[in-house]
């Protein structure tokens, strides 16, 4: 197995970005197939007060919301304290996960051509139903078996692994206003067995994954975080991605992947620049009980924030076909309104940087992580002060359409957010920004970055996919490459 970050690994990542796949030589006919998948594993989700979920309770002391084995996770209360932030102070409901789950996606050579495999999978909180997850995605209490249910397929890949086939393996935040640092380890690995892919199950290249990115709700928050992490980047890559577009921004993002070519910043600069930032942001976040939580309200079996704004915590009740277990119940965030998560994107000596916003989430493990230069939900701002309005929000909602390069609705994590969605977008600019918490970086920079835990948050990694995706010419809105 040649490893992926040297010239020869970088030659097959480019030739499985570049490939038809071997299941599935034309995309329409994985489209067929994930039809047929949909109609063989039904899921049917139903409200239910939280008060009524079985198999969860309410701390009587505390009025925390957990399941009776004391697995999975918890609704607990967090007090936020920022001081320098436009908000200063505030309590929230959060989820607190603290065991450590396996997102992890199988790879093998399929006549030469590098090969994922993805499942097709229903999470109660997703907003149309089945999606491309990854080969495994389970928590701890999933993949143990706390549930008593079916084992998890295709574990032994993850859990007992050849270091030489590993591709990819890193611990990763997911999204820290919601979750109270949570963690999951984001895996590829590779095998040399005859892997056949089981019902729900299928193989599909790099290529086609970018293409299927295109595709609203499609391609899973899960999925897009571990493709990510795969490295993908070098000068053999670009040389071999350079010749195939006329296109000034595509070749400019190419160029942007080679680590010959010049970028505004040096690594170890932008390095310390976190470090710095981490180091003088004045963050205090304080689990609470639930029944402390402050502006937020039981109504109909939810709790709701005073203004009707950020997020509601909702019970439902669960009937599936083809998971570990056929029902159950659960509580769930579910967001107010559609989020904007955008990477402003500007050439500089020709070579593609995107500018990254160096935020603080309540919920992360070390402070702040890179993020998208835009990541909100617009309506939240309503009732929030004027300074708290993202700075450059505007410019990517004005933006003109043949300036958005990458343009997608796409999930998020739906087995703890119910319909929670964000418009993605990759847009073009000419603007010089001075801020002190951002920086333009290149992809190269972004992908060295990523083989650590903790630096780039999940919007800035599904972000990074989607770029993926438009150097390979897979196109960013709603096109699909057959």
């Amino acid at each position: 197995m040649a490893n992926v970050s040297d010239p020869a690994g970088q030659l097959r990542v480019a030739r499985s970005a570049l490939e038809p796949g071997r299941q599935f030589p034309h995309l329409a006919e994985f489209h067929r197939w994930f039809a047929a998948t949909a109609t063989r594993r039904a899921m049917a989700v139903h409200r239910v007060p939280l008060n009524d979920l079985t198999d969860w309770h309410e701390d009587p002391a505390t009025g925390n919301i957990g399941h009776h084995t004391g697995g999975f996770f918890t609704v607990e209360a967090l007090d936020v304290h920022l001081p320098d932030g436009p908000v200063p102070r505030w309590s929230q409901p959060i989820i607190n996960q603290p065991e450590v789950g396996i997102l992890g996606i199988l790879v093998r050579e399929i006549d030469g051509i590098l090969h994922c495999l993805m499942q097709a999978k229903h999470e109660p909180g997703n907003h149309n139903g089945l999606q491309l997850s990854p080969t495994v995605q389970a928590t701890r209490s999933n993949y143990t078996r706390v549930h008593q249910g079916r084992p998890v397929p295709y574990l032994r890949h993850f859990r007992d692994t050849d270091p030489r086939g590993v591709l990819a393996d890193t611990r990763q935040s997911e999204q820290g206003a919601w979750f109270y640092r949570k963690r999951n380890r984001n895996m590829i690995v590779e095998t040399t067995e005859d892997i056949q892919a089981e019902d729900g199950f299928c193989w599909l290249t790099l290529g086609q994954l970018h293409a299927l990115l295109s595709v609203p709700d499609l391609v899973n928050m899960d999925a897009r975080t571990v493709l990510a992490c795969l490295p993908f980047s070098g000068s053999a890559l670009a040389a071999v991605l350079a010749p195939r577009t006329a296109d000034p921004f595509r070749a400019a993002l190419v160029r942007s992947y080679d680590p010959a070519q010049p970028c505004r910043h040096g690594l170890d600069e932008v390095l310390s620049w976190i470090t710095e930032l981490r180091t003088a942001t004045e963050l205090r976040a304080e689990r609470r009980p639930l029944r402390a939580v402050r502006d937020w309200r039981r109504v109909e079996g939810r709790i709701s924030h005073d203004t009707g704004l950020f997020f509601d915590v909702v019970g439902v009740r669960v009937h599936a076909e083809g998971r570990e277990v056929s029902r159950w119940d659960q509580p769930m965030i579910e967001p107010v309104g559609t989020g904007v998560v955008a990477f402003l994107a500007r050439v500089f000596d020709g070579v593609l940087h995107v500018l990254v916003h160096n935020r603080t989430e309540p919920g992360y493990t070390d402070v702040t992580e890179l993020a998208p230069t835009v990541q909100c939900v617009p309506d939240n701002y309503e009732h929030l002060p004027a300074q708290a309005r993202p700075p450059l929000l505007d410019e990517v909602l004005t933006a003109p359409p043949e300036r958005m390069r990458f343009d997608a609705v796409l999930s998020e994590e739906g087995g703890r957010f119910h319909g929670a969605r964000n418009r993605y977008l990759v847009v073009e600019t000419d603007i010089e920004v001075d801020l002190p918490d951002y920086r333009w970086l290149t992809l190269r920079q972004l992908g060295e970055l990523l083989r650590h835990s903790f630096y780039l948050n999940v919007q800035a990694r599904s972000l990074v996919i989607c770029l993926h995706s438009l150097a390979a010419g897979a196109g960013g809105t709603g096109g699909e490459r057959s």
